[in-house]
């Protein structure tokens, strides 16, 4: 299979799966905890209420569409490809694609994990998916910042890039 060519900038769908997936992480990193009074409710035979439920089940439900929507994004990337990478030193390119790298990786292995830990009950999983939140607050404040020096620095298109779609 050959891979695809460079496009230009990214489609529509890439742009707009990679906000979504930024918000939806971003929720869960505000509001992951949530889930703890959902398990405590349910742990204690308790029945939960309304303020437990919602925002357990929306912890569920959103990492079951992170893990989703990064299955599909991932997919696009290998079947239309993605622009090539900004200009740097061969050392700012290695960070920058270990940083992707890693993105995808907590981006699979966190719902994976959550949902292991929850519908298994493994507590040891469980605590692996509670260490990967600091690991992605890191990764998220990298992506941001170099984001940040392309724009005010380097002055080149790199933000331009996951705000404006190819023409396709």
């Amino acid at each position: 299979m050959a891979l695809p060519s460079s496009p230009t900038a990214y489609s529509r769908t890439q742009i707009l799966l990679h906000w979504t997936i930024a918000a939806l992480v971003i929720y869960q990193l505000v509001f992951g905890h949530d889930i703890k009074d959902l398990g405590r409710a349910l742990r204690d035979g308790q029945t939960p209420d309304f303020f437990q439920a919602l925002p357990g089940n929306l912890h569920i439900w959103f990492g079951f569409a992170i893990l989703g929507l990064t299955v599909w994004r991932l997919a696009l990337r290998l079947t239309h490809g993605a622009p090539p990478a900004p200009e740097g030193t061969r050392a700012s390119l290695f960070v920058m694609k270990a940083v992707y790298l890693l993105f995808y990786v907590l981006l699979i292995a966190a719902p994976v994990s959550g949902a292991i830990a929850w519908y298994l009950g493994i507590h040891d999983v469980g605590e692996i998916h509670e260490t990967l939140k600091p690991v992605f607050i890191v990764l998220i404040a990298l992506h941001v910042a170099a984001t940040v020096w392309h724009s005010l620095v380097r002055k080149d298109d790199t933000l331009r890039r996951m705000l404006s779609a190819r023409r396709s």
